[in-house]
């Protein structure tokens, strides 16, 4: 696949990016090289290799969710500046 100064040029405008002429001359090549690099990769023969989803060895390492013991209500309104109908109060906003 081969890419023109014309593609770049829209890509850049899809991603809202205002490249100089000179800046587009020193991406263009670049860009050409990764897109070559990625249509080696796609002639590979990859049958019978296994998708690699990680490769540090890692397990879950999350926590179990536990519900923590709750704080009494008027505990927690004790701790508010203001309260009323039991909820904290605050000032508006506009």
């Amino acid at each position: 696949m081969k890419i023109t100064a014309s593609d770049l040029r829209h890509l850049a405008a899809l991603s809202k990016l205002s490249l100089s002429d000179a800046e587009l001359a020193k991406l263009l090549p670049d860009l050409q090289n990764i897109i070559g690099y990625i249509e080696q990769l796609k002639e590979l023969d990859t049958t019978g290799v296994e998708p690699t989803f990680q490769t540090t060895g890692l397990q879950n390492v999350f926590c179990e969710d536990v519900v923590a013991p709750q704080v009494p209500r008027e505990d927690l309104l004790a701790l508010a500046p203001q309260s009323e109908n039991n909820q904290v109060k605050v000032p508006k906003v506009l």
